[in-house]
């Protein structure tokens, strides 16, 4: 209040104050009435001032640019008028220029009040009406202060990158790289990071080597990683690569482990062994110090390679090395131990776990729920659930569905839909993937029309199907015989946008294989190909078993050959499929043989194999083949 007093009698001293029953008669004269307003009002009460309600229709921008820039109008006064025409300006058809918006910023960075300055900024980009472009806001600025100049043309470059508008963005650092304006380095990596997250690789690229290449940005490592991993996430991993290696090489800036960790990631995720090695030699040659992430990635690889014994070494390693392994470690571990099987590996490493302390979080529980699962292990599943409920880790639905997948799998249906129920009573909404999984399970049991209402069910209840809800119809219908149906939800998927997968036209490929429906089978087996996707073992095996249904065994023959020129591994049910049809006509030697191969592959013959060699001994070719031989 003090201090409003002395503006007020500063004015009068000055004779700036006006009459409040006059009548305004110049543009100065009505910014002085206005500011006498504010100032014998206060912020509070300037919006009811009668006096201010009575000078609306006079106020024009010139008006507006005299009071906010008033020298002995204190700024948050300014704040308050500014407010006040952006509220009324429907009623008044004025809102502040662009002008008024420059001299407000200018008035704010005196007063030192940045983030108010920033917040404007913001309010000029998002302002559609105002149509502001970088070069006509900057066209107002007073260049006679350098320093102002400077640090609105940074704050300016950071609000447009914020707000995604990067040909904008390009428009300031052009104009303040042309008048010798230096822009800060972390403003420059907010632009990095906006133009990454909008998955502009190359665009984030060519401005990386403009910072480089102006000679007056620092450039630090972490924007040299944020590009590195903008091309990575692009699959551009050589080019991510070459610009690591010509930084260093110039001097520029030294890669760090998050760099090399970037560049790990991605040739593991590409299966480049050979790459993989270059980078962790690049690492010690460095003398880079593998972190928790790099132990991490190295454990990925080699057990996505099959090669556990491997990742259990570096899990040993970490621990010798000091590095304390994480919950994601030991999930992990765990996961990857249960995906081949090692059960009793995977709940030595969650024990492992808890002992040192870890709390275990739901994916930790999760992975080794699933393990379990998948073994058939339902009590032990149950308990672990029961503990994690006991220590206040709350489910999720992957819980839910994994234990009703896992009782669908033992046949305990009825266990699945009961714990469907408990799913939907706790407040979870079932998705595709529960239904999915309750339908597969009933058809499992040969319960193929309660399958079919289930997953119609699901329709009606608004959850979309997904490719799996179509796969399972397909094969519904298949093995009811009712290729028709099959077929036509078969084409129902591109309708509704779900692309058939590799599964999908195996199952209606084994369908019409079984049917003896050879030529269907192959022009799907084609138009797969078509698609890009590659057939598979059990592609093969359909239609190498459809061939001998119908009796043509030397098309069967040629299948089970082909198998081998690309590449495709056979199973034990390609073996029996191709047995079987050798020994119905009587081609016991080729029957044998594939038997023996079968054998030294270390595959398991079923009861189904020696049956159909056994019954090959009594057919007629048999016997005539014998007594040639004799």
């Amino acid at each position: 209040m003090a201090a409003q007093k002395n503006v007020l009698k500063l004015l009068k001293n000055n004779n700036l104050s006006v009459p409040i029953n006059a009548t305004p008669v110049s543009n100065q004269e009505l910014a002085l009435k206005i500011s006498s307003t504010l100032l014998y009002s206060g912020p509070k009460h300037f919006q009811s001032a009668k006096e201010m309600q009575s000078l609306l229709s006079y106020i024009n921008p010139h008006v507006t640019h005299l009071v906010l820039s008033n020298p002995r109008l204190p700024i948050r006064y300014c704040l308050t008028f500014f407010n006040f025409l952006h509220k009324n300006h429907q009623v008044i058809a004025l809102r502040p220029d662009l002008q008024a918006h420059v001299i407000l910023v200018s008035r704010l960075f005196q007063a030192r009040k940045f983030a108010v300055m920033k917040n404007i900024l913001n309010c000029v980009v998002a302002d559609k009406e105002l149509c502001c472009h970088a070069l006509d806001f900057l066209s107002f600025v007073d260049k006679e202060d350098p320093h102002f100049v400077e640090m609105l043309c940074d704050m300016l470059f950071r609000v447009y990158a914020e707000n995604r508008l990067f040909e904008e963005a390009f428009r300031v650092y052009d104009y303040s790289e042309e008048n010798g304006l230096l822009l800060e380095e972390r403003s420059c990596f907010v632009f990095l990071l906006a133009l990454k997250k909008c998955g502009e690789a190359e665009l984030c690229l060519r401005f990386f080597h403009r910072m480089v290449e102006s000679g007056k940005v620092e450039i630090t490592v972490k924007a040299l990683t944020l590009v590195i991993d903008g091309l990575c996430r692009r699959r551009e991993v050589a080019k991510a690569k070459e610009l690591m290696d010509e930084m260093e090489a110039k001097g520029t800036v030294k890669p760090n482990v998050f760099t090399y960790n970037t560049l790990l990631n991605a040739y593991i995720d590409k299966k480049d062994h050979k790459c993989i090695n270059k980078i962790l030699n690049l690492m010690d040659k460095g003398q880079v110090v593998h972190n928790l992430a790099t132990y991490t990635l190295l454990i990925k690889w080699h057990a996505s390679s099959g090669n556990i014994e491997e990742a259990e070494k570096i899990f040993e390693d970490m621990r010798k090395q000091e590095i304390e392994p994480d919950v994601y470690v030991y999930t992990s571990m765990m996961s990857w131990n249960c995906k081949i099987g090692n059960i009793k590996r995977a709940v030595a490493v969650f024990d492992e776990m808890t002992e040192r302390g870890i709390v275990a979080n739901v994916h930790a529980y999760g992975a080794l729920i699933s393990g379990l699962c998948k073994a058939g292990q339902m009590k032990a599943a149950e308990n672990l659930v029961r503990e994690m409920q006991n220590k206040g880790v709350n489910q999720n639905i992957v819980i839910f569905n994994t234990m009703m997948d896992g009782y669908c799998d033992v046949g305990m249906i009825d266990e699945a839909l009961r714990l469907m129920d408990v799913l939907e009573s706790k407040g979870f909404e079932a998705d595709a993937f529960t239904y999915n999984i309750i339908a597969s399970g009933l058809c499992k049991l040969n319960r193929y029309e309660e399958a079919k209402r289930f997953l119609i069910t699901m329709v009606d209840k608004g959850v979309a199907s997904n490719v799996v809800t179509f796969t399972t119809l397909i094969e519904i219908y298949c093995k009811e015989g009712n290729l028709e149906e099959a077929k036509r939800y078969f084409r129902d998927m591109d309708k509704k946008g779900k692309r058939p997968n590799v599964v999908t036209y195996n199952t209606l490929i084994d369908g019409y294989s079984k049917a003896g429906k050879m030529k269907e089978a192959h022009k799907l087996k084609f138009e797969m190909i078509r698609k890009g996707l590659s057939p598979d073992v059990y592609t093969y095996t359909s239609l190498i078993h459809g061939e001998c249904i119908t009796g043509n065994v030397d098309k069967a023959a040629k299948l089970f050959n082909d198998m081998s020129s690309k590449g495709i591994i056979r199973n034990v049910a390609t073996y029996t499929a191709i047995i079987s049809g050798l020994s119905k006509v009587g081609r016991t030697d080729e029957a044998f043989k594939l038997y023996d191969q079968m054998m030294e592959m270390g595959l398991s013959p079923d009861d189904r194999v020696y049956t159909s060699l056994v019954s090959s001994l009594h057919k007629p070719s048999s016997h005539a083949a014998l007594e040639q031989n004799e």
